[in-house]
């Protein structure tokens, strides 16, 4: 390969290297419109919470401890991991839930470029877990556990959904609140 051939890739490495931190600097904006853009959509999915759902109503007490560490990085992956844990969990056994499929739809493409976008700026940095990203995983999975176990203990059933997406709308308000901050 000639000179100017190496010369090309350099540049395209170089240009594609910029703009991916340009990117990874915006993401806390990007991020909020995507969080606001979910929020609206989960309640586009569903109606008014169900009254006869109000007593089954289930403390899961959200870890909020893993969205405040000192480091931007951290926070960026406790976000991805929250959301990978959505994704997962309304993408199984919807059946029951009654709701709208295209705001569904609409909500589980947002939540995947979230993850997508987080993945290249946070993750890929930061490939070694301190003992303290594991801690806030470990606790992220327990509390994502419980919402599951409720899934199923329940049989996926009308209330059990609107009960998650209820929890699933106070996570997305946490990582709002916090991506103000960052």
């Amino acid at each position: 390969m000639n000179a100017f051939g190496l010369i090309q890739i350099g540049l395209i490495l170089l240009c594609t290297t910029i703009i991916s931190s340009l990117q990874c600097n915006h993401l806390p904006l990007q991020q909020r419109k995507l969080i606001e853009n979910s929020l609206r959509l989960l309640d586009k999915m569903g109606k008014k919470f169900p009254q006869q759902c109000l007593r089954e109503k289930t403390p899961f007490r959200f870890p909020a401890q893993v969205l405040q560490p000192r480091k931007k990085e951290s926070v960026g992956a406790a976000i991805e991991e929250i959301f990978q844990h959505i994704f997962h969990i309304f993408s199984k056994n919807l059946t029951l839930a009654a709701w709208d499929g295209t705001a569904l739809d609409q909500f589980q493409n947002g939540l995947y470029l979230q993850i997508e976008q987080l993945e290249a700026c946070v993750i890929k940095k930061h490939t070694h877990y301190h003992r303290s990203k594991e801690v806030s995983r470990l606790k992220l999975k327990k509390y994502f556990q419980k919402i599951d176990c409720f899934l199923k203990d329940k049989q996926h059933d009308l209330c059990s959904w609107e009960i998650s997406r209820a929890e699933m709308r106070k996570c997305l308000q946490l990582i709002d609140k916090v991506t103000k901050k960052l």
